[in-house]
């Protein structure tokens, strides 16, 4: 089925057109909208255990963080990753080839999610032991995580879907979801702790509802809105040719995140050993802080979607040009965040806890006043972590995964248990440095090989031609 031209482009946005700065601003505007929803799931669940459950609840749900990062990051890192071939075949004009990837992503999807939500329901436990979880906190941290595994099935098919949508240029649309599924989560979250007293437990099943509402919605949304996406008989067939090239580049993004997080897991053991006021301050600190960098972070996301669709097209020009605007953009917001977390860094912390709490407040404040210096090198790292990605070389992208392990790992067993919370403080920025050390020069190599390769392919048409 060949579809019409009006009809493919009526909810996608071609990014091989028109001025890269304007593009890539509008493409992020609805996505970073929407980060920050994403990020409302697990900042609200912090806010109301904090302030109508307790500073121990809050600990709880805090502990499982990096446990957290390593899982939903691999599922965010395993949809990127099968997003990215979409993109490309978008920007190639080869619209049965993008519905071929899409049907079998799908495939993929119903699979993975299935055996990983077995795999950490089954094994939560034992890692919660390792990590070195306080007994006071730890059946309420068990609780809580093993609820939000118990629905990654829902938060797989949600991510994959929307990063679909992303691919063909559509970011919009995610956010309006993001937007309705975080206020219910926010309803669901009151009144399950509130008003039912479930505490950590309520707000975990808040978050597995408000996120199966959102799968469910963009099914529909995809079912009814792209037809681009809408596959013919002999386009819904299983292909291991395409499954084995989704996975080639869905799986090191999805190594990425979790390599980053074992470090994180180290690091958050380190900081368990610390005690129930450190755990609370780099918690309530991470929280704001991941508010604070998300709009650097989704001009990163951007620049994935922008190269892939541009490498489809053959626009190296574009992919230079572009690169250069993204940075300079997350730059500039840069000051602004980093003023923001160095002079109110304490007063945001008020969001999650109460004036009365003065040491977390002020080791969260600390926290933050130290890495505000670096969230440059922290843009820096979203971009060409992004861009590597997009032009299809997610193993460097994961590499530098490895990178950040070793520096979080090294902070972990023996920096902060020499220095204690000062370390703790200087750990996070020390991965983004060791992780920009290896993607700069892996990004300038990746461009060189695309670009040889692509003219080769320009000199062969010629010759034939």
């Amino acid at each position: 089925m060949e579809i019409l031209k009006k009809e493919v482009f009526r909810l996608v946005k071609d990014l091989t057109r028109g001025s890269p700065a304007k593009m890539i601003l509008s493409f992020c505007m609805p996505l970073m909208i929407g980060q920050i929803f994403q990020q409302l799931y697990n900042m609200v669940d912090s806010i109301i255990v904090g302030r109508f459950a307790g500073t121990q609840e809050l600990s709880a749900v805090g502990s499982t963080g990096s446990l957290s990062f390593m899982v939903i990051g691999f599922v965010l890192g395993m949809c990127s990753g099968f997003s990215i071939p979409v993109s490309q075949s978008f920007g190639e004009g080869d619209y049965k080839k993008l519905r071929r990837y899409f049907v079998n992503g799908i495939y993929l999807t119903l699979i993975i999610s299935v055996v990983l939500t077995f795999v950490t329901v089954s094994l939560t436990g034992p890692v919660l032991k390792i990590m070195n979880t306080p007994d006071d906190i730890f059946d309420m941290a068990y609780s809580y995580i093993s609820t939000v595994f118990a629905g990654l099935v829902a938060t797989f098919f949600y991510n994959f879907f929307a990063g679909i949508m992303r691919a063909l240029g559509d970011s919009r649309t995610p956010l309006y979801l993001l937007i309705f599924s975080s206020v219910v989560n926010v309803v669901l979250d009151l009144v399950f702790v509130v008003v039912f007293k479930m505490a950590v437990f309520g707000v975990a099943v808040a978050t597995v509802i408000a996120q199966a509402v959102s799968a469910l919605l963009v099914f529909i949304i995809i079912l009814k809105k792209f037809p681009i996406l809408h596959a013919e008989k002999d386009e819904k067939a299983l292909n291991v040719k395409l499954c084995g090239r989704l996975l080639y580049i869905g799986l090191p993004m999805a190594l990425q995140f979790s390599v980053t997080a074992v470090g994180s897991i180290m690091l958050q053991s380190a900081v368990n050993g610390l005690g129930s006021d450190a755990i609370a301050a780099v918690t309530v600190a991470g929280k704001i802080q991941l508010m604070l960098v998300l709009p650097c972070e989704t001009v990163g996301l951007t620049m994935a979607t922008y190269c892939g669709q541009n490498l489809g097209a053959q626009r190296l020009d574009r992919i230079k040009t572009g690169m250069v605007k993204s940075i300079i953009i997350a730059l500039v917001y840069c000051v602004g965040a980093a003023f923001l977390a160095y002079f109110a860094g304490e007063s945001l912390s008020l969001l999650f806890l109460d004036s009365s709490q003065g040491e977390v407040i002020a080791l969260a404040g600390r926290f933050l006043k130290t890495c505000a210096y670096f969230y440059p090198i922290l843009s820096v790292l979203y971009i060409y972590r992004n861009a590597l990605q997009g032009l299809g070389y997610s193993i460097p992208a994961m590499l530098a995964g490895v990178f950040e392990l070793f520096a979080r790992g090294s902070m972990g067993l023996f920096v902060i248990p020499a220095f204690g919370y000062s370390a703790v403080c200087f750990a996070h920025p020390s991965a983004w440095i060791a992780a920009d050390v290896f993607l700069i020069p892996a990004y300038y190599v990746a461009f060189h090989i695309v670009s040889k390769r692509i003219a080769q392919k320009q000199t062969e048409g010629a010759v034939i031609n």
